[in-house]
């Protein structure tokens, strides 16, 4: 496949900055991970946590039981910066936006749809580029932007794959960057950062980031270090080298490349559907296999609720449906 590099009511104020959401413009992330609904209605009290304005994803998760954090209420997930079309704007503090740096073309050619709190997003500047630069992505698993070097927290719980821009050269180990919704700058450990990615990564790297995400919850909708899903395991290691892949796993195959079974080296994709049924699971290949009955895998278990690598169980091996290769 060829691939993609990434390269609230209008007048209300929060947190100091105007906001101006617009139908028809663009409008970014401005907490650390939002949360994408499938509407309003469908929330829950649990869900309190991942709505204000500061979307504490942790203590939403933590709070959650085991059936709680697989509710079809939640779409998909959004890291700081990440830009969406709004095209709807309500009056109870309600944005219906397009996710469109998550590509998903059996919903929506434009993006991932659904619907977002106005308080998690910022307008896009006037003179923003279409597709804005992003010298820095974030490495560390979790991390958190500060006031000033070592200072306190003002954006907690930034995770791995936030694109940031730098603002100002670091001081003494710290990185000051550009953060939406904020007009200083705001700073971070520089070891938490490196460089994005001008060239394709190897599958290798790709698998590594994935790996480094064993035991985080499975949560429905997920994309983050605090809970994720199958898919999303998928997009988010790969955008952590600044490659766009879809949301969802039956897009990421048609994204994708099939092998001939058997012919999978590790860092490739398995999918998996039930006789006549679309996919409804994607997993990693974790390690070459050496026959064809001794395959592993890295995923986001639904049935274990959480991210781990395995030998392919015999009810995962009975729906396996193909290898593909990004």
């Amino acid at each position: 496949m060829a691939l993609s590099f990434i390269g609230s009511p209008k007048g209300r104020r929060e947190l100091g900055v105007d906001v101006e959401l617009q139908p028809g413009r663009v409008a970014v992330v401005r907490v650390a991970v939002a949360t994408l609904w499938s509407c309003p209605e469908a929330v829950r009290p649990v869900d309190r946590p991942a709505l204000d304005a500061h979307a504490d994803v942790a203590a939403w998760i933590s709070g959650m039981d085991a059936d709680q954090q697989v509710g079809e209420c939640v779409l998909s997930q959004l890291l700081l910066g990440e830009r969406v079309l709004v095209t709807e704007l309500r009056p109870d503090g309600w944005a219906h936006v397009v996710a469109i740096e998550q590509p998903a073309a059996q919903l929506d050619p434009r993006g991932y749809p659904g619907w977002l709190p106005t308080g998690q997003l910022a307008p896009q500047p006037a003179d923003a580029p279409v597709f804005p630069a992003a010298p820095w992505v974030v490495d560390a698993t979790v991390t958190a932007l500060r006031a000033t070097p070592a200072g306190r927290p003002v954006v907690a719980g930034v995770v791995l794959g936030t694109r940031l821009t730098p603002a100002d050269p670091p001081v003494d180990g710290w990185r000051p960057v550009r953060a939406p919704g904020h007009d200083r700058p705001l700073w971070l450990p520089a070891a938490h950062l490196v460089p994005a990615p001008t060239a394709p990564p190897s599958a290798a790297d790709v698998l590594a980031v994935a790996a480094r995400l064993r035991d985080v919850a499975y949560v429905w909708g997920g994309v983050s270090a605090y809970g994720i899903d199958c898919s999303g395991l998928v997009h988010l290691a790969w955008r952590r080298f600044g490659v766009v892949l879809p949301r969802d796993a039956a897009d990421q195959a048609s994204a994708t490349t099939p092998l001939p079974m058997g012919a999978e080296r590790a860092g490739d994709l398995y999918f998996f559907a039930r006789p006549g049924r679309r996919i409804h699971h994607i997993g990693f290949v974790s390690a070459t296999p050496n026959t064809g009955a001794n395959r592993r895998i890295l995923h986001a278990c639904y049935q274990q609720r959480r991210v781990l690598e395995e030998p392919m169980p015999a009810e995962r091996t009975a729906t396996l449906v193909g290898v593909h290769r990004v």
